[in-house]
């Protein structure tokens, strides 16, 4: 049973006239009879009478008409309030992050879109790089932080800032009151929090493994995410590595310039495609945090 058929019936019974009722349906008067020919068949009983001459309701057609009346306001009234929903459903704008760095970096940055936006709403990811990626290519979010040399590459990367390769450590770690270190300096700098590839740049990456390379096993303490590396390196439990972008660093730790090392550009992945008005705004309000937090 659908709208359709119903909706030719209760022209009918209206009417008590197919031709009229195909008339104000503006459809066939095949059309018409067919709709209720099925409807009869699915019921199991005759809903009208009909003759040459005239067309009437049955016993059970009078019975069904408030039935059917009753099942097409219904429908009606769900699809005004679905088209009411979506008429005042808010514009969800999606970022995705890999750190507390940049979540930190994004709560003046979605405080002034806001202002800007009222309607919108801001759904935040926080999840490995690789989800990341995917969520962006689906269009779940808009936009993430990435690395260029990690960055989607069928997406726009957009730059915000370039970052040095860097060991970092708790203030009262043997290694904090270094200007710079080597990697022969690490291989023998104690315990090292160590990152897997998505939670790093592959440059870093590189570097982390010469690292590791030089330690023995009970030395290295392998992290699933960036916050577990930077929870254990605050703790001073191990140092670790990062690229250091100075508007992410975490408080209590200290950013020491790894020697040998070419920076770094660190910035968003979006689809140029998708919310561009608010798209543009975010990038706008982004790069001005960063600005003054320079």
């Amino acid at each position: 049973m659908n709208t359709t058929q119903l909706e030719c019936f209760m022209s009918v019974a209206n009417h008590l006239n197919f031709s009229r009722a195909a008339k104000q349906l503006q459809i066939t008067q095949p059309a018409v009879s067919h709709q209720i020919k099925t409807l009869e068949d699915e019921l199991g009983t005759a809903l009208f009478h009909r003759s040459s001459k005239s067309v009437r309701l049955t016993q059970e057609g009078h019975m069904f008409t408030q039935y059917a009346e009753e099942i097409l306001k219904l429908s009606g009234m769900s699809r005004a309030r679905l088209r009411e929903s979506q008429a005042s459903k808010p514009m969800r704008f999606g970022m995705g992050c890999r750190s507390m760095g940049e979540l930190n970096l994004l709560q003046p940055v979605l405080h002034n879109l806001k202002e800007l936006e009222p309607g919108i709403l801001p759904v935040l990811r926080l999840i490995p790089f690789d989800s990341l990626e995917n969520l962006l290519s689906e269009g779940d979010i808009q936009v993430m932080f990435a690395f260029e040399e990690a960055a989607p590459k069928n997406q726009v990367y957009r730059e915000l800032a370039w970052g040095s390769m860097s060991a970092v450590c708790a203030e009262d770690h043997p290694l904090a009151h270094y200007e710079s270190v080597g990697v022969d300096q690490l291989k023998e700098g104690g315990r090292i929090a160590a990152g897997r590839p998505p939670v790093c740049p592959p440059s870093l990456c590189m570097v982390q493994g010469q690292i590791i390379g030089g330690k023995k096993p009970e030395q290295v303490i392998f992290c699933e995410s960036r916050e577990v590396m930077d929870a254990l390196t605050q703790a001073g439990c191990a140092f670790s590595l990062a690229v250091d972008v100075p508007q992410l660093r975490m408080p209590g730790l200290r950013y020491i310039p790894l020697e040998g090392t070419e920076p770094v550009s660190f910035g968003v992945s979006y689809n140029m495609n998708q919310h561009k008005p608010i798209l543009r705004q975010f990038l706008r309000l982004l790069e001005e945090e960063m600005k003054k937090r320079a």
